[in-house]
């Protein structure tokens, strides 16, 4: 009989923020997978827990993935856990999990604390659709190509940032954004958490020496019907022509400024720009 493994979310600071059923899982465990067995050690230790621990991180993933399949084949119980928060958003869990179900093996998930659902809640804004993404490029050229990727999205989203980076990553939202609100949520949960809310180039000026973790929350597009401007999908598909092919504009920049122009959601134009292309005129 095969074992099973179990998505053990931990706390994101505050260590008291942990399940009673998570702690019986570590406890039981025949093995504990961390992406950091330093960092599990600590929470561990201050549970009194002693269970084996490997390590399970993106630059180990090809010579583990096999090995933690092959203890669940032979009936260990296996607990993977983050270095905080549940696991398989930022780390390699999903690709364990998509193994285990390839597999047929045993997927249990202990829920928990997640950063993305912390931050989202403290933020006041809708939460119904609301989008996770993972950390941003660390490569100025790759992270304003997704930055450019995610304004598209108009509804509530949430992503990471790392220290060094905070300030030229709200510099870049506040060019690309517009009026956006933003929620910057830092050292979520620990000693020291802070919320700063409002506009990008706001939020910058608090953050004279950025430390800790953070966690960016961007609201929704506002829309509003500009008065005296409508216009129909012909127009609008015809304006979408002549912004990227003559204004050398991009096709998803393209898309956002009509939203705001004419008071609709990007995936409205989206939607209009498809099906106008899909009728061949």
């Amino acid at each position: 009989m095969s074992g099973t493994l179990f998505l053990v979310s931990t706390p994101i600071g505050n260590l008291e923020d942990i399940t009673l059923r998570a702690l019986r899982v570590l406890r039981e465990a025949d093995l504990i997978a961390a992406e950091d067995t330093r960092r599990t050690a600590k929470l561990l230790a201050h549970y009194a827990i002693s269970r084996p621990t490997i390590s399970f991180h993106q630059h180990n993933i090809r010579s583990r993935l096999p090995q933690l399949l092959a203890r669940l084949e032979r009936g260990d119980t296996v607990a993977l856990v983050s270095d905080a928060g549940t696991p398989g958003i930022s780390d390699p869990g999903v690709e364990l999990v998509r193994a285990c179900a390839e597999k047929g093996l045993p997927v249990d998930p202990v829920p928990g604390a997640s950063a993305p659902l912390v931050a989202a809640i403290a933020s006041g804004f809708p939460m119904e659709p609301m989008t996770i993404f993972g950390f941003a490029p660390s490569r100025a050229k790759d992270r304003k190509a997704w930055l450019e990727r995610i304004q598209t999205v108009s509804d509530t989203f949430t992503f990471f940032e790392v220290p060094h980076r905070i300030r030229q990553t709200l510099a870049e939202i506040a060019s690309m954004f517009g009026n956006r609100p933003i929620m910057v949520g830092r050292e979520l949960t620990k000693l020291h958490q802070q919320f700063l809310r409002g506009r990008s180039a706001d939020i910058i000026g608090q953050l004279t020496n950025p430390v800790g973790e953070f966690t960016i929350v961007v609201g929704p597009i506002e829309i509003k019907k500009p008065a005296g401007c409508v216009a129909n999908d012909r127009e609008i598909w015809n304006e979408f022509g002549r912004s990227t092919v003559n204004g050398c504009v991009g096709r998803r920049a393209a898309i956002v400024g009509l939203a705001r122009k004419y008071g609709r959601s990007p995936k409205e134009v989206y939607a209009i720009i498809e099906r106008m292309k899909d009728s061949g005129v």
